[in-house]
């Protein structure tokens, strides 16, 4: 492909470094400011801010603080959406850099700062090319990543189209790991993070007095029993090739040395990458806790409220994603993912709905070894900003090659050779 044919070449990664300091700019404003969960009333300021002038409509979200941009291109065609979410994570900062957060126990952990500035860059860029676009791009800056589903929240608000607007025919998201080598992209066809739900079991005994337990029911030792059997029931029922992982997170019991408590409880999360065995390890808890509380004389309630279901690359789209930003990047730049991870991301709301992908943009420190880093979620992650000019070409690529095939064609045309 060239660019006569409407793929991007080279020269767009050329484009999108010379944005690399303001698209800096808009991610150290947010990295000192992080927010939680839907209201984010800063850091949606600071997006619409940025949008301005570009051309487009951007439209703030009625039930949280999300933003809604539209670009329209110089001919009729279909729509692709890019996505970034926005939120932080409730941590206290410890990178030491000069524009750390300034909100205590508050921080940016999961680069969603640099998903929203690069998508903030990608809008400027993808303006100042708009004459080249057949069809019309959807950004969405999606506030309640971490907590609260915020990408259904804007899919119920109608970010996936409805009555007065055109349906997104292909959706692509970008998520930064510090872990992976700066300036690399990678992906997989299929599942690509795990379903994310949560459980929550009380144990619930007799208390009294800790001389004596041979007059109560001691919750405690119940509840230990239940995290040991948890481990067993996993690797006993569930199919090697559909891996799941249980972890109890939070054991919570008593307040006194001397007092055996009433109720023991765990906290925790099961990450399960297909139905059947999200299913099987749901069944498998119950059944465990409930089963071990009765083994000793007590009680077990059970919650396993759902969280989010697994992302699923679109063969044929993951395809054209790699092939449109091969041609950009350069192949050595864009690889294969051996396998999923067991993180959970809300776009999967998204990819339920349209075909798409998500991807990795590989961001680790420069003199830093790729995989010896502090990783996502660390109090003390830092990311090769650098590779943020990677991340705005690579939302570029995505969108000008799905929009260069023609409507009603199928989610990509590429080889389908390419897609494993």
């Amino acid at each position: 492909m060239s660019e006569k044919d409407g793929i991007p070449g080279p020269e767009l990664l050329a484009e999108a470094r010379k944005l690399l300091p303001d698209v800096v700019a808009v991610r150290r404003r947010i990295h000192r400011a992080p927010e939680l969960g839907t209201h984010l009333p800063r850091t949606q300021r600071t997006v619409l801010d940025a949008l301005a002038g570009l051309g487009m409509t951007a439209t703030p979200g009625r039930s949280l603080s999300s933003v809604v941009a539209v670009l329209e291109g110089r001919r009729p065609g279909r729509t692709v959406l890019l996505r970034a979410d926005m939120d932080a994570l409730p941590q206290q900062e410890n990178t030491g850099l000069d524009f750390a957060s300034r909100t205590p126990g508050v921080m940016h952990a999961c680069g969603h700062d640099t998903h929203t500035a690069m998508l903030v860059g990608a809008a400027r860029l993808l303006a100042s090319r708009r004459e080249r676009l057949a069809g019309r791009v959807v950004f969405m800056f999606q506030p309640a990543e971490e907590l609260g589903g915020g990408a259904q929240h804007m899919i119920d608000e109608g970010v996936l189209g409805g009555t007065d607007d055109p349906p997104v025919d292909g959706a692509f998201a970008l998520h930064i790991n510090a872990r992976h080598a700066s300036g690399t992209v990678r992906l997989r066809a299929g599942t690509q993070y795990a379903a994310a739900d949560t459980v929550r079991i009380t144990v619930r005994g007799r208390g009294g007095h800790a001389a004596g337990p041979h007059k109560v029911l001691d919750p405690v030792p119940v509840a230990c029993e239940i995290v040991q059997a948890l481990q067993t029931m996993v690797t006993r029922t569930v199919d090697v090739f559909e891996p799941a992982v249980l972890t109890i997170t939070t054991v919570t019991a008593g307040r006194a040395f001397n007092v055996i408590p009433e109720t023991a409880q765990l906290v925790g999360t099961y990450r399960t990458l297909s139905e059947a065995s999200r299913r099987t390890v749901r069944e498998g808890i119950a059944r465990v806790a409930h089963g071990v509380a009765a083994a000793h004389a007590m009680t077990a309630e059970v919650d396993l409220p759902e969280g989010y279901p697994p992302v699923r690359n679109d063969p044929a789209f993951t395809a054209g994603v790699r092939q449109a930003v091969s041609a950009v990047l350069g192949p050595s730049a864009v690889h294969e993912l051996p396998h999923p991870t067991m993180g959970g991301e809300d776009f999967s709301y998204v990819l339920r709905r349209v075909p798409g992908a998500m991807a990795f943009l590989g961001a680790c420190p420069p003199g830093a070894v790729p995989g010896t880093v502090p990783d996502n979620h660390s109090d003390r992650v830092v990311y090769d900003e650098r590779a943020l000019a990677v991340g705005v070409a690579t939302y570029c690529a995505v969108a000008e090659g799905f929009l260069a095939m023609a409507p009603g064609a199928a989610p990509w045309h590429a080889d389908p050779s390419a897609a494993t």
